[in-house]
Parts: C-alpha cells; sequence; structure tokens
C-alpha cells in the first residue's frame, strides 16, 4: 500500500513522533514544525521536512522520506539525496541536516548504491524499520507500527490502539483524528472490506455512537464554523480595503500620476487600475 499520506497526516499530528524513533529527547524537539515542500527547480516532493524555528540556527534539519512499497527502479536513494542537496541549494538554510529514512519493513531497504557509501556511518543518516521496533510506549509510534505490522496482525493491534486512545487521550478533538486514522490504516491494509465491515471488526460502529465521540464530531465542527468564519471576514477586509483603494484612482488620475505610478503606489494589480481608468 502506499503510506505517504498516512505518514503525512500522522507526523502533522505528532510531530515529535520522530524524535522517539532517534531516540532525541530533549525538550527542543518541541519547538520543531512539519511540512511537506517541493523542491523549486523541479517536481520533487520530500515527503517531510522538520523545521527548528528561525531563531534556533544550531538545531539540524530533518528530511524525512516514508518507504512502505518496494523500490524496483532503484530511485530511492538518488532521489532522497537529490532532493536534499536541490532544497539546500534553493533555501540556504543556516542551519545543518539529518536524513531519516522510515521503512515499514527492513526487506524493503534496497541497500545503500556505492555512490553513496560515504553516508553508511554518518551521523546524517538513519534507516529506521518498522517492523523491528519495540513495542511503542506512545499512541503516536502505535499508530506508526500499525502502518508495518501484517495483516494477520493488524486488527487486534488496532483495537489494542484504540482501547488506548480512549483511555488515555483527553482532548477529544485529537482522540477524533487519531480513531479515524487507525480506521484509515485498517482501510489501506483491507481493500477488499467496506467501511461498515471494517468498523464492525475494529469495534468502531459502537464507539461512533458513544457521548464522547460525538462531543468530539460536534467540537470539530464548530473549529471548522469557526475557521470559515474568520477566514470569510478576512477576504471580506481585504476585499473592502481593496476597494477603497480603487476609489482614490480617478482622483489620483487628475493629480497627474500614471496608472503604473498609481499601481506602485497603492500596492495594486496594474491591470485593476487601468480597468478603473478606462471606467
Amino acid at each position: 500500500m502506499r503510506t505517504d499520506s498516512l505518514f503525512y497526516q500522522l507526523f502533522q499530528i505528532y510531530p515529535t513522533i520522530l524524535f522517539e524513533l532517534i531516540d532525541n529527547l530533549s525538550p527542543r524537539t518541541s519547538t520543531y514544525s512539519f511540512l511537506s515542500q517541493e523542491v523549486k527547480q523541479t517536481s520533487f516532493r520530500i515527503d517531510g521536512i522538520l523545521l527548528p524555528p528561525p531563531y534556533a540556527t544550531d538545531l539540524p534539519i530533518y528530511f524525512v522520506e516514508f518507504q512502505g512499497y518496494r523500490d524496483t527502479k532503484g530511485d530511492l536513494y538518488p532521489s532522497f539525496f537529490s532532493e536534499i542537496f536541490l532544497y539546500l541549494n534553493d533555501y540556504r538554510p543556516a542551519n545543518d541536516w539529518r536524513g531519516i529514512l522510515i521503512f515499514t519493513k527492513r526487506r524493503l531497504d534496497p541497500g545503500l548504491p556505492t555512490q553513496y557509501q560515504d553516508f553508511a556511518n554518518s551521523v546524517r543518516l538513519q534507516r529506521i524499520y518498522l517492523d523491528e521496533l519495540a513495542e511503542a510506549e506512545s499512541i503516536g509510534l502505535g499508530v506508526l507500527q500499525l502502518i508495518g505490522v501484517k495483516e494477520d496482525v493488524a486488527p487486534e493491534k488496532a483495537k489494542q490502539l484504540i482501547e488506548r486512545v480512549q483511555q488515555e487521550l483527553t482532548d477529544v478533538a485529537e482522540r477524533k483524528k487519531i480513531l479515524e486514522l487507525v480506521e484509515t490504516v485498517i482501510i489501506y491494509k483491507f481493500p477488499n472490506l467496506s467501511r461498515q465491515e471494517i468498523e464492525e471488526m475494529l469495534e468502531l460502529s459502537e464507539l461512533k455512537q458513544t457521548r464522547v465521540y460525538q462531543e468530539a464530531l460536534e467540537e470539530g465542527l464548530e473549529q471548522g464554523l469557526e475557521q470559515g468564519l474568520e477566514q470569510g471576514l478576512e477576504q471580506g477586509l481585504e476585499r473592502g480595503r481593496q476597494e477603497g483603494k480603487l476609489a482614490a484612482v480617478p482622483l489620483l488620475l487628475e493629480a497627474g500620476m500614471t496608472v503604473e505610478q498609481i499601481a506602485e503606489r497603492l500596492g495594486i494589480d496594474l491591470e485593476a487600475i487601468r480597468r478603473v481608468a478606462q471606467q
């Protein structure tokens, strides 16, 4: 199964999972933000980048690649290092860097090509195999491991994880996100089953009728509505500001300014100024 989107969703919720995987327990890891970023000069897109805050130039940037399928073309390592070095060339960060490759299974690692053997024992490259990890201590790592387990044990592992989510997570919105992610992982693993069959397998049908789950759903809807209202208000204010500036265009034209000067002065698109001038 293609797992890139699953990893991305999980790291968006728990960006500190990477540091659990590499045994970096520094409190400063909580300052990192996770994103997926395109390299400008090519169509490359790095699966995940963990960026420290701008002031923390002593902390490295982590480039993360997820591999849940066999690399039949031999592109994995050449593409990974190409993406990193193109990113460094494009953005010229002051920070040092580290590369992390996460495989759902060790057998999916094609091995480091001869041309990149300098990285074999380097701190710059670390490879992690989910099928060889010890039992997860955190819920985030538990979901990560679920992606890599075999289908015959996945349902039981998922139910154990769901039970932990119910017991340990107090934030209802976070709880709902993780439950949906667990369900999505199982859907990927069992594509021939319907969503209803998946919910019955994981005993989610009953769970989604509980008061806690309904509260999480309501809270998510309220947050979505609030964000939509805020966005609409911002867009309305922006339109109002632009219309106010355009109203001043005739006066500025009468004062002898050119459309180019007005566009630069008001910070408005030149074509918009020309349309007002023609009216």
